[in-house]
């Protein structure tokens, strides 16, 4: 009865919403991996950016809407049972390993998740962000207790501690922080101490279809982890908008150049500017490029990641393009 149910519900437009988030009721009580949560210890509260939410204990049907949440998720981990993708041609990230992703079903774009295709998952729980899903809120809490960070990006290490409260992994969660904090510290001294590394100028550019391109400021993902590596970063970062960004046409990317520059493009090359701008001269006679100090990084890996899983990869690519 339950499976004719769930297929009437796929296939009935705008009560499908509806009669998933009824099954999903119902399986709440009925579904043995959810009984298996509330007998883990009941429920407790979170405090989220929309208020208290009450959680499992041990949740054990996640699903992640963004890729901060998939990154915290795995690291801590737990593999969702659902999580979006963005608009990367691999679906999910491709630096998460494929074993900790064999099994999560896509549940669409990030901006724009399918409903239906979430409760049909039964979720015991939801994690995403305000910034990015708090229109839906209302919505996806019908479905699962929701948690959502306020933003994304710059306060992504107050961000997973939430998720690992959320998802009952705040011991994990420790041991991931301590681990990275040493990784940070073994390639800091690999570059020759705190003060070596601090001489080092480093820019993050990133060149994205359909915008201008960005030289990366000093609140955003990426910053914390060069930050914590001690690296240093070019007067041009000061001038980036909101400390995110200062955004820029290929004929004054000149204004990106510094000690070392690592590239990462989003979306279609060309279409992102960035074969014009490599092929340029102005590219072309940065110091960066003329002394082979200008790297091109994976996108997902650097821009989109977002975790720790993510910043611990980042950490031995900076030494391995910086020590010796």
């Amino acid at each position: 009865m339950n499976t004719t149910v769930r297929r009437r519900g796929l296939l009935a437009g705008s009560l499908a919403l509806t009669a998933a988030v009824a099954l999903s009721g119902c399986g709440t009580k009925n579904d043995a991996d959810s009984s298996d949560s509330s007998k883990a210890g009941g429920t407790h509260k979170v405090k989220t950016a929309m208020g208290d939410v009450e959680v499992p204990d041990a949740p054990k049907r996640v699903v992640v809407l963004d890729t901060a949440e998939l990154d915290s998720a795995i690291t801590l981990g737990v593999k969702p049972v659902g999580a979006t993708h963005t608009g990367t041609a691999s679906g999910f990230l491709n630096y998460l390993p494929k074993d900790k992703l064999e099994g999560i079903t896509d549940v669409g774009e990030m901006m724009t998740p399918n409903l239906e295709a979430i409760a049909a998952l039964k979720p015991d729980l939801i994690l995403t962000s305000k910034i990015r899903h708090g229109d839906k809120y209302a919505e996806l809490k019908k479905i699962a207790p929701t948690v959502m960070t306020e933003t994304t990006g710059l306060p992504w290490k107050e961000n997973f501690q939430l998720h690992a409260d959320a998802l009952g992994k705040k011991t994990e969660a420790q041991k991931a922080v301590a681990d990275y904090e040493a990784h940070a510290g073994k390639v800091t001294a690999a570059l020759g101490g705190k003060e070596k590394a601090a001489t080092t100028k480093v820019n993050v550019v990133r060149f994205v279809e359909g915008a201008d391109i960005r030289i990366y400021g000093k609140q955003n993902y990426i910053s914390t982890i060069l930050a914590d590596v001690g690296l240093g970063r070019p007067a041009i970062t000061d001038k980036a908008k909101d400390g995110f960004s200062y955004d820029v046409s290929p004929e004054k990317i000149d204004l990106a150049d510094t000690d070392v520059v690592f590239h990462s493009t989003y979306g279609d090359p060309e279409k992102a500017k960035q074969k014009q701008t490599l092929d340029s001269a102005l590219w072309k006679g940065m110091k960066a490029a003329k002394n082979d100090k200008a790297f091109g990084v994976d996108d997902e890996l650097w821009i989109q990641g977002i975790g720790y899983t993510a910043a611990n990869e980042i950490l031995d690519e900076l030494q391995g393009h910086l020590a010796g």
